[in-house]
């Protein structure tokens, strides 16, 4: 009974078939009219028939004829190209046509996947295709259905395979390896991230080197000087172990889409990308996320393992539909941070008046640490400026979109006028704006 059950769940029919029985009803029609074609609808069902038997004993009697494996990596990295591979071997005595379904976690909402190819007898082929998740947790993927064909194309045979996994997302750290390879390569020119000659000012002496053009003259060693008979002056190293935390806001105003992504997700992909640079200059990174009546904080480190405890407390982070509580964000940070350290903020405003709310705490965080706010271009409002009015209607449109671009510099401005850096970037150059304003401040000495 199992054996009958498979076999039933495994069989399909071609189109090819259904064709063929059409035109035997034909046939056996046109006889009702002309008894003379009777012998002839006769004679096409029997080689319909015959033929189904034998595309049916040809695809069945070999028991494990066709053998298959699925893969991929251990986790996926959000918002970009994740590669899979599906392998396929033939052990029929003949070539056979394949169609691929395979069942894809639900977050993709792809119900049409099909890949379709053909498999010479006895030998291996890859079937690879590409999934691009634009939200991060846990994606489980069914099984893998493979239909086969002989050579009539009249029966279909399933073979499925139970390759049921679950693969997590976690945030992009398929962008943070490709800056590892720039920044490997010396190409990091090419992407916009920009090194800037930093000279330190710390208490740490490096060493003693002649004057140059553009020296500090404090620095000027009179002694070194007095016995060279030139101009000599110190070297320091740079400033090193800086707490630097990377502020995220969940609340409603990240849940803003862009290119299938939140403003969430680009946030926490650039913090992972920013902690790496920053680890790497020597700093102490940490992370704070928070929304409503909850703040959450990962203390600052160098250590070896300080990106791992980012990357695993971003990969749950969701927003959330309040607005987040900046009044609480600096009582807890200011009960919790016992030295100065830059702050960069991601939140997004639209409006002055929504910034404004906010002023009063930016102002106070920016009292006891140095603040960088990060917030985002509308995009889409910046298409509307571009876009050529032709009617009335659209005069109007443009008009309103210039104020809301309007604002967002207005933003910028108001929050200079406090002392309070900000950066106002789009989503998609949001990881390389941001390191670069470190890289500046680096050079500044401010951080």
């Amino acid at each position: 009974m199992e054996v009958l059950k498979r076999f039933y769940h495994s069989l399909f029919f071609s189109t090819r078939l259904y064709l063929a029985l059409c035109g035997v009803a034909v046939l056996f029609t046109a006889a009702y009219f002309l008894p003379t074609l009777l012998p002839f609808g006769k004679l096409a069902f029997a080689a319909v028939t015959l033929l189904v038997l034998l595309d049916l004993a040809l695809l069945y009697l070999p028991r494990k004829a066709i053998l298959a494996d699925r893969s991929m990596a251990d986790r996926f990295s959000n918002g970009d190209v994740n590669e899979v591979t599906i392998t396929l071997r033939n052990d029929y005595r003949f070539g056979v046509r394949v169609e691929i379904v395979d069942e894809l976690p639900v977050q993709f909402q792809q119900r049409q996947f099909l890949i379709r190819g053909t498999l010479p007898k006895g030998e291996d082929a890859a079937f690879p295709y590409s999934l691009r998740p634009v939200e991060r947790g846990e994606y489980a993927f069914g099984n893998l259905l493979v239909f086969t064909q002989s050579p009539f194309g009249i029966v279909k045979r399933c073979f499925s395979f139970p390759f049921n996994r679950t693969v997590k997302v976690y945030p992009s750290f398929v962008q943070l390896r490709n800056y590892e390879l720039f920044s490997t390569r010396h190409m990091l020119d090419e992407i916009g991230v920009h090194r800037r000659r930093v000279i330190g000012h710390s208490m740490e002496f490096d060493h003693i080197k002649e004057y140059s053009r553009g020296d500090d003259v404090r620095t000027l060693n009179w002694k070194a000087t007095a016995r060279r008979g030139v101009l000599m002056v110190n070297s320091f190293m740079e400033e090193r172990s800086q707490q630097i935390y990377c502020v995220i806001d969940k609340g409603r105003a990240m849940k803003m889409p862009f290119d299938g992504l939140t403003l969430l997700d680009y946030a926490i992909n650039a913090t992972l990308v920013f902690s790496n640079v920053a680890l790497g200059k020597g700093d102490k990174a940490g992370l704070v996320t928070f929304s409503g009546k909850q703040t959450e904080l990962l203390p600052a480190s160098n250590k070896k393992v300080q990106l791992n405890k980012i990357l695993d407390q971003l990969y749950g982070q969701a927003t959330a539909w309040e607005e987040g509580d900046f009044e609480r964000l600096g009582v807890h940070l200011r009960a919790s941070f016992s030295q100065r350290s830059l702050l960069i903020v991601f939140t997004n405003f639209e409006s002055v008046t929504a910034m404004q709310r906010q002023l009063p705490y930016l102002r106070q965080l920016a009292k006891y640490h140095l603040l960088l706010v990060v917030f985002f271009e509308n995009t889409e409002i910046k298409k509307l400026n571009e876009t050529p009015a032709r009617e009335v209607e659209d005069i109007y449109i443009q008009v309103i979109a210039q104020k809301f671009a309007y604002e967002k510099k207005q933003i910028v401005k108001e929050l200079a006028q406090y002392g309070i850096m900000s950066l106002l970037t789009t989503p998609e150059h949001l990881t390389v704006d941001v390191v670069n304003k470190y890289l500046e401040l680096k050079a500044r000495m401010l951080a």
